[in-house]
């Protein structure tokens, strides 16, 4: 049966949100797309519906709660996700999991393995990113089942992920679809679902306010990440179209971040007064510093929110340590900390590097955002030569006024006297998966579509032959798979030259990914790049079937799929062997 719905879903670091438009009765021009009230804990034993559910998971210790408690619509839960999970992360921070979804893109943890709540005691059961990720999921598609008259399963369901997500965290991604039981949710960009929201919300007139020439820059700040991109305008056959143009680098900061500053100065001042917190009450305290951060970045912020620190004792009465966080020092912790005044050949700082590190995740050395910006923007100069000419800001950090109109004066100085115009009109919290469900509306002729295709330019590394010398290991050239912009769904076979693959035994693939690299097409290849042209990304160590040590003649074809990661088929000269390495697998086999 044909989808009766169109589904969008933003799976958040802090927040996940699912809308949705009914196919059939969409208006072309304006169509109703809504946004499903979760029904989640709030406290125990009691339920409420929020149109956002908190992207948080609790697990209560063995008899914490009755399970009365924790029942749910559609039944008990012993996980809990939402509100309640997220209140419980102030008090008992050793068993709630919190930004999931920035461990998808871990590289020195395993986010398969069970490694979260991160830093758990030893007595806490542990989830990985994915199954955390699931978790969500499935807490969405049980609402829906519970009040929709189609299970979500049988949707036409579009999940959003980081534009700067590679392969490999889009493969988890879909792998926690799957787990959650929505197996054929298909992948779009936060930012274009961002600008997907606005057109929606523009009612058709969004052709009067973009005009030929113009740059818009998603600024997308959100509760783990930074999320550039750039969709130019263009003239078409006499009509006007949109493709995004250009994607940042992933970048882990955002409002994760600005609860942690806000987090270390109240325990400088902690200890200042002779306390010192221990790791479990600094978890604590950072949970209570994001509430707080929140009301005091709100229109109507009070002067002041006080803020509870348990004690080693985790009773709320009697060992609780007390503190408060003004609205002045919000202003000049996270405006001038995190989005300070510069100029636009300005450059994120790089911090010197520690020769040990802890594992964890590759959290952004430099925490101003408008120095990414800048750097973002200098990149691709060959897309906006004098910068962007309209913003779409979103994200949860950017509801903040204060916040925005930083960036805004920010952005404009580096426009000089050309006006740097907001695109106003869609919600910062809701607007990635209502954009998500007008995106899917769009595949089915019912809007515009945003060109894109691939983020970056993919290549896969082609050992030379060359005489061995010792010390030197032998070099690498960078063969083009698939150019900046390549459509989903589409393949292409690789022009040029055979090359000998390894099969019977382990053999290391090297792959890369550019940004700015726009000129390249496949076959194309790189003798020599310099730094921050290409990027390597996670090898991929695989024993392909055949006979061990030999090394086969092979074409290459490289497959861009539906959900945006790449597959590598290496093709036999002889015969009808082929073998498929993808780029997306991050553990051997």
């Amino acid at each position: 049966m044909p989808s009766r719905f169109v589904v969008g879903i933003d799976l958040g670091t802090t927040n996940s949100v699912l809308a949705f438009a009914e196919i059939a009765a969409a208006d072309a021009v304006a169509p109703a797309i809504e946004v499903l009230h979760v029904p989640q804990l709030v406290r125990p034993g009691e339920v409420a519906a929020r149109d956002r559910l908190a992207s948080f998971l609790y697990l209560p210790a063995p008899g914490e709660y009755p399970p009365a408690s924790l029942e749910l619509p559609w039944g008990t839960t012993e996980q809990v996700v939402g509100e309640l999970a997220r209140a419980r992360g102030a008090e008992v921070p050793g068993r709630v999991v919190a930004s999931a979804k920035s461990w998808l893109c871990a590289r020195t943890a395993d986010p398969r393995g069970a490694i979260l709540p991160w830093k758990a005691p030893d007595d806490v059961p542990r989830l990985s990113a994915v199954d955390a990720s699931a978790a969500y999921l499935a807490h969405l598609r049980a609402a829906w089942d519970a009040s929709m008259p189609a299970p979500l399963a049988e949707q036409d369901v579009y999940l959003a992920v980081p534009a700067s997500f590679d392969a490999a965290a889009r493969e988890l991604t879909v792998a926690a679809a799957d787990a959650a039981g929505l197996g054929g949710a298909r992948l779009i960009e936060e930012p274009q679902a961002a600008l997907y929201a606005w057109l929606a919300a523009t009612r058709g007139a969004w052709r009067r306010e973009l005009r030929v020439g113009d740059v818009v820059l998603v600024c997308d700040v959100g509760g783990g990440t930074t999320d550039l991109s750039l969709v130019a305008a263009a003239e078409e056959r006499g009509e006007l179209v949109l493709e995004r143009r250009a994607v940042g680098d992933h970048i882990l900061l955002g409002g994760d971040n600005m609860d942690l500053a806000l987090a270390h100065a109240v325990r400088a001042r902690l200890a200042a007064a002779g306390t010192t917190l221990d790791d479990w009450q600094f978890r604590g305290l950072v949970h209570a510093a994001r509430e707080a951060k929140e009301k005091l970045l709100a229109e109507d912020a009070p002067a002041t929110v006080p803020v509870v620190v348990l004690g080693r004792a985790r009773r709320v009465v009697g060992g609780a340590l007390r503190s408060e966080i003004a609205r002045a020092e919000v202003e000049s912790v996270l405006v001038d900390g995190f989005f300070p005044a510069v100029a636009a050949d300005t450059r994120p700082r790089a911090a010197r590097r520690a020769g040990l590190q802890e594992i964890g995740l590759p959290y952004a050395s430099d925490p101003a955002v408008t120095r990414h910006v800048a750097a973002f923007l200098a990149r691709h100069r060959e897309v906006a030569p004098s910068g962007a000419t309209a913003v779409l800001f979103n994200g949860g950090v950017t509801k903040a006024a204060l916040l925005r109109r930083r960036m805004l004066e920010v952005f404009s100085g580096w426009r000089g006297d050309a006006p740097l115009r907001v695109l106003e009109g869609a919600h910062p919290d809701l607007a990635v998966a209502e954009g998500a469900a007008a995106y899917g509306l769009a595949r089915h002729g019912r809007g515009v579509r945003i060109r894109g295709g691939t983020a970056r330019a993919y290549y896969v590394g082609v050992e030379t032959a060359a005489p061995a010398v010792p010390g030197v290991p032998a070099p690498v050239k960078a063969l083009c798979l698939a150019p900046f912009g390549m459509e989903e769904g589409s393949e292409v076979e690789l022009p040029g030259a055979e090359f000998g693959l390894v099969v019977g035994e382990p053999a290391e693939f090297r792959f890369f990914g550019s940004s700015v690299r726009r000129a390249d097409r496949p076959g194309s290849v790189v003798d020599g790049w310099t730094s921050g042209e290409l990027e390597e990304l996670s090898p991929l160590e695989v024993t392909l079937d055949g006979d061990a040590g030999r090394t086969v003649p092979v074409r290459l074809h490289a497959h861009v799929t539906e959900i945006g990661t790449l597959e590598l088929w290496c093709v036999a000269r002889e015969g009808e062997r082929r073998w498929k390495v993808e780029l997306s697998v991050r553990e051997p086999g």
